[in-house]
């Protein structure tokens, strides 16, 4: 499975764990350096700071490739209303309403209710939807609803019914629930499943499916919402002429001008068939776009586009429309590309069982990028590294891509710092090596678990699809395997060996320190008080630190430390604890290749999902000191086509956006494509 990372800004760095010239004739452009004036941060409000990326070499690009890129995120941005409406059924209507009454309100603006709904909107705005991108709970409005229905009335905006009423109660609380207790579907507020469709619906629907060839098994589930209709189970299926198909069409319209100024023919190839997909929804052709994406490695350009991360479905079948457009960024690739080259070396050598292991591992690359526009899932909260595709059969055969979104990257290490990481370390020894090694740290971890993890391993003979195995353990189990491999290897001599750091034992410790201290503390600055673990990565960090600690304190290894009434984990055997590392991978190999979804659920349940109330009420209270919001996401560069009089492009230039509502507004003017309810 695919594994995408967001980046924790808890600390001053933090454990991150997806045209008419010829490319032949442009020289590669030398190291790209980001302007050093460049004005980072665009708002800020409630848990959120919105910042700016830059597109450092677009300059260098011909013309061609600007034009593919520009085609490429006019792509994407089609397809935003669909991330809107698979995240709640009532967003498009609940987001019309509210910018309505943004545009068109005349009131006093000056007032803490005024102030408190323009806040609710950025929310709604960033999250896609109505739920916290993060935690997936239901945002709640600081205004009454009294408030609201004198904003409705005064700007003549309609909104009745279970959406207007759904803002203030307490129905569809969560987005994406993953306690069974409560109904994976009944608890789930996602637009994956129609009404009455249950967990056990789904189960004996997808059982009766079956692939043409039972050893590359289809991801049935994955480009559908699931329905009944006369009390049939019925799969409304995301294509051109199906739901979404309004917004796909103008998705494929931008696509058919991308395959037009392709960089080769192999890119052109890919892209035929993704336009066939959308255009079928075939999942077998969404397979073969796979294989033909996988292996267009050559070129500057590089993109996501579709329905791929099934995080947001608690069933672990569905998958959220997403777009990334890429640039390479050619210096720091050349260097990362060590890793691809020895992939092979990572497998033999990690400590598997040999069942486990893969003996040829195919076609990993990974590359740095820079980012020009993403859309849907990826957009304003976005990954910092990604591999694809998710499809296990298909890595194995055929290999995957992996990236790492420099410029995203850069964003945030310059965005400031916030104090969090003096409060929280143990000790002057482990602030120095997070600030001289954290950041390197953070890369290299990324790229391990990006190259190496999510390449790792194989399914015993016979075990099923993770997904069927696992179910909604699933994503978690995946995320913190490849995040076990990354801490297993980053303090392996290898690293200095390959050139990559200069002292691997130092890069090592300012790793393991940085991920025991959000795996057990500093992340829960993101939940309230109370709260379960939800979100896939965060529990995956703390079922990993919570069980090498359990393991680590019986034999001193890492010891709760309490100074001046706070509480600190201090590593005292670093050796020992990436021994530790080593046999928990072994061990959630062993889940995900056995599908053991009995050792899954202990592990997740008994480590990953309860937090230590003491600890969490006392994190609360020492991160009060600190007003830097502990989420970010980005609004988008706008590429800006200048035309002659034939109206063909003739330049494109990069403008950054002034704020976050004006990008909001002007992407809701002008990708508004699919209606209200679908």
């Amino acid at each position: 499975m695919k594994i995408k990372f967001y980046l924790m800004l808890l600390l001053a760095s933090t454990m991150l764990f997806s045209c008419a010239e010829s490319v032949a004739e442009k020289p590669a452009p030398a190291e790209i350096a980001q302007t050093n004036d460049f004005d980072y941060q665009v708002d800020e409000f409630a848990d959120i700071k919105v910042l700016r990326y830059q597109i450092p070499g677009w300059e260098n690009l011909s013309l061609k490739e600007q034009k593919l890129v520009y085609y490429l995120t006019q792509a994407g941005l089609s397809g935003r209303d669909i991330i809107w409406d698979q995240n709640y059924r009532h967003n498009l209507k609940i987001r019309e309403a509210l910018e309505n009454i943004y545009a068109n309100y005349e009131g006093d603006k000056s007032t803490e209710d005024w102030k408190n709904f323009e806040t609710y909107l950025k929310r709604v705005w960033f999250s896609n939807g109505i739920h916290h991108h993060y935690s997936m709970d239901k945002l709640k409005p600081a205004f009454s609803k009294e408030y609201f229905d004198t904003l409705l009335s005064e700007t003549d905006t309609e909104l009745t019914g279970e959406a207007y009423e759904v803002i203030f109660n307490n129905e569809d609380s969560k987005k994406v629930n993953l306690d069974e207790s409560k109904g994976l579907l009944q608890g789930s507020a996602v637009n994956f499943y129609g009404e009455n469709v249950t967990a056990d619906d789904v189960a004996a629907f997808y059982a009766k499916k079956q692939s043409p060839n039972p050893a590359k098994p289809l991801a049935f589930g994955l480009n559908s919402k699931l329905v009944k209709e006369n009390g049939e189970l019925v799969e409304k299926v995301w294509k051109s002429g199906g739901m979404y198909g309004e917004a796909i069409d103008k998705i494929v319209f931008w696509l058919e001008k991308a395959k037009g100024v392709a960089e080769n023919e192999q890119q052109a190839k890919a892209l035929g068939l993704l336009i066939d997909y959308y255009n079928t929804g075939d999942l077998q052709t969404w397979d073969e776009y796979n294989i033909a994406w996988v292996k267009a490695t050559e070129g500057n350009i590089d993109y996501i586009n579709s329905f791929i991360e099934v995080y947001n479905d608690p069933l672990g079948y569905r998958g959220s429309y997403e777009t990334i457009v890429q640039i390479k960024d050619f210096d720091m690739s050349q260097k990362m590309k060590v890793l691809e080259d020895n992939v092979q070396w990572f497998e033999d050598n990690a400590p598997l069982m040999e069942e486990h292991k893969k003996d040829s591992v195919v076609g990993v690359t990974y590359k740095t990028v820079i980012v020009a526009g993403e859309a849907g899932d990826a957009s304003p909260s976005t990954p910092i590294g990604v591999n694809l595709p998710n499809s296990n059969w298909i890595r194995k055969a055929h290999g995957s891509k992996s990236v790492s979104l420099g410029n995203i990257i850069n964003s945030y290490n310059n965005a400031g710092t916030t104090g969090r990481l003096e409060e929280f370390a143990h000790d002057e020894e482990e602030v120095a090596l997070e600030k001289e090694y954290g950041q390197l740290a953070d890369k290299l971890h990324t790229a391990l678990h990006e190259v190496v993890g999510h390449a790792s391993g194989q399914l015993n003979p016979g075990v099923g699809e993770t997904k069927e195995t696992l179910k909604s353990y699933a994503s978690t189990l995946e995320e913190g395997r490849a995040d076990l491999v990354g801490l297993y290897y980053l303090m392996d001599p290898k690293l200095e060996e390959l050139g990559l750091v200069d002292d691997h034992t130092k890069v090592g410790k300012a790793a393991y320190d940085g991920y025991i201290r959000n795996g057990l503390m500093t992340q829960l600055i993101r939940l309230e008080q109370g709260a379960d673990v939800e979100e896939a990565h965060m529990r995956n960090r703390q079922w990993v630190s919570a069980w090498v600690f359990e393991k680590g304190q019986e034999n001193g290894v890492i010891e709760k430390v309490t100074k001046d009434g706070k509480t600190y984990f201090d590593i005292k055997d670093y050796a020992a604890l990436r021994d530790l590392f080593g046999q928990l991978l072994k061990e959630t190999q062993r889940i995900k290749s056995e599908g053991d979804y009995e050792a899954a659920k202990n592990l997740v349940e008994n480590y990953g999902v309860k937090v230590d109330q003491d600890i969490h009420r006392e994190v609360l209270k020492r991160n009060e000191q600190f007003k830097s919001a502990p989420y970010s996401g980005f609004v988008n560069p706008v590429l800006v086509p200048e035309m002659n009089e034939e109206g063909e492009i003739t330049a494109i230039k990069v403008e950054q956006p002034v704020s976050f509502e004006e990008q909001m507004l002007d992407y809701s003017q002008k990708y508004d494509i699919l209606p209200m309810e679908n």
